[in-house]
């Protein structure tokens, strides 16, 4: 039996083995925020995904943010999560940094 993989996923894009056979998301460059609910009891929190950076360049990017929201939150899956609804001002240090970005949802 021959054993599929995923080669394109309408949530992340493109996706490409690297040479050590783990998934790499290919982004198409642009940086998409939307504000979630889904899973934290009603809490909402403001996701920003689509940057082409390492782990270690993700964390400091979102150190940065949350510092210009003066809010918590983390990295998870190359995903930014920012606690509260902070899209336009992020959008704003985004676009001030060089990123194409995109507000996602509603």
């Amino acid at each position: 039996m021959k054993q599929s993989r995923l080669v394109y996923s309408t949530e992340t894009g493109r996706i490409r083995e690297r040479q050590d056979n783990s998934p790499s998301i290919e982004t198409d460059g642009i940086v998409r925020i939307r504000r979630e609910t889904k899973g934290r009891k009603g809490k909402g929190v403001t996701t920003l995904c689509g940057f082409d950076l390492d782990p270690s360049a993700l964390k400091t990017l979102a150190k940065q943010l949350k510092k210009t929201c003066s809010t918590g939150g983390t990295v998870k899956d190359g995903i930014i999560e920012i606690q509260g609804d902070h899209r336009d001002r992020l959008k704003a240090e985004l676009d001030k940094l060089g990123y194409v970005v995109k507000l996602a949802g509603g």
